[in-house]
């Protein structure tokens, strides 16, 4: 086995837990009784935990080598899911929980992992393409975040207990793959690294002009049409789908995740070092997938909604692409994981959207408020543009 695949196998577990969740946000209004604002707040909880991970991770990893933190980021993964398993008995505060050790592992697979992913796609451990590195990260975790809504969904709607079995399912699949890390990863940066906390979450690369200007108004909505996507139009379109909504749930999800894995060659195509090229292209499929949103709440169409998860997914796996690959040229390789960390805690803010239009909805209709939200994605795509060939890094 390569060593990049071990470590991919790990995110991409990882990833698996992280989402497994969403589908069943359906199954815990239905049949736990909780508020629309109460799973949408558990959606975006992780966030909480994965921003810390994100930044932390790659800190530790620098000085204590990338396998014993991916290692405990596997171990915060399984706990996560026994707690989550447990959690319908437990309440709130444990769901609270176990999402919150989901989010602190995930956020440590994409740190962690990807910067160590993308060394293993080099020489001498690999004879890859340039930004092959990259491609094999977004589409593993992509691959990841799509398996654990599908088998949730399967299993929620075919299986017993649906709000435990999935959760069983990840935990045990995490034991095989603490083994493959531990087996046949190779270690890339042990013993590196010196100073205090503070001064490893220094980030210099974050302050790059080109990072600012191009990426930072990019990044929020990677994870923010996802969440549009598979938390927000999924329950906009439940009332016309009777008890088909989970499983209808789980398909968009997926749905959404396989156009983003699908879309990344062409991502990669897209991408040009002189220019902007793909992250704009990305945004614009955003606005336009967020205004076919709008549409979606207006008339309650199912199969509209499923348009929505094409354009959102494939604008999620051409931004996801393009932003690794605008920060693996503009940092060093000593700032690779920091600002990986950096970028994703960025793209995950978007993860708060539903919650945040959830609270909103006393006050305004969701095709007002999502009507805003394609505003304010037209003006980060102007953004991006505006950027288009401007504080570029040097070619090698």
């Amino acid at each position: 086995m390569r060593p990049w695949v071990a470590v991919a196998l790990a995110v991409g577990c990882i990833g698996w837990g992280g989402n497994q969740f969403t589908p069943l946000l359906i199954a815990y209004t239905q049949q736990s009784g909780y508020s629309r604002v109460d799973v949408d707040v558990l959606l975006g909880a992780y966030v909480l935990g994965l921003i810390p991970g994100l930044l932390l991770a790659s800190v530790l990893s620098d000085r204590h080598g990338r396998r014993r933190v991916l290692l405990a980021g596997l171990v915060s993964s399984l706990l996560g899911s026994v707690i989550l398993a447990a959690g319908d008995v437990l309440g709130f505060s444990a769901l609270f929980a176990g999402r919150l050790l989901s989010g602190l592992a995930v956020g440590i697979a994409m740190a962690v992992g990807s910067a160590w992913i993308t060394e293993l796609s080099r020489p001498p451990h690999d004879d890859a393409s340039p930004g092959a590195g990259a491609r094999r990260a977004s589409i593993c975790l992509s691959v990841g975040l799509a398996l654990g809504p599908l088998f949730a969904g399967l299993l929620a709607a075919l299986a017993p207990l649906p709000l435990v079995l999935a959760y069983v399912l990840h935990a045990a699949l995490c034991l095989p793959a603490i083994w493959v890390v531990h087996r046949y990863s190779v270690e890339t940066r042990e013993g590196r690294g010196g100073g205090t906390i503070l001064q490893g979450l220094r980030v210099p690369a974050a302050a790059h002009r080109r990072f600012v200007h191009v990426v930072i108004p990019m990044a929020p909505w990677i994870f923010g049409s996802a969440a549009i996507a598979y938390a927000i139009i999924p329950a906009l379109v439940a009332d016309e789908l009777g008890r088909w909504a989970l499983p209808y749930t789980a398909g968009l999800t997926v749905l959404t995740l396989v156009c983003g894995v699908l879309v990344q060659p062409i991502a990669r195509r897209l991408d040009d070092h002189s220019s902007a090229r793909a992250i704009v292209v990305s945004m614009v499929l955003m606005a336009c997938g967020v205004f076919a949103a709008v549409a979606t709440a207006v008339t309650r169409s199912v199969l509209l909604a499923l348009v929505v998860a094409m354009l959102l997914g494939c604008a999620y796996g051409i931004a996801i692409v393009s932003g690794l690959l605008e920060i693996q040229r503009i940092a060093d390789p000593d700032e690779l994981a920091g600002i990986s960390g950096v970028y994703y805690s960025l793209a995950y803010l978007g993860f708060l959207l539903p919650a945040v239009l959830a609270a909103l909805a006393h006050y305004f209709s969701y095709p007002v408020m999502l009507t805003a939200v394609g505003l304010l994605a037209l003006v980060c795509s102007i953004c991006c543009a505006t950027g288009w060939s401007k504080h570029l890094a040097p070619t090698t």
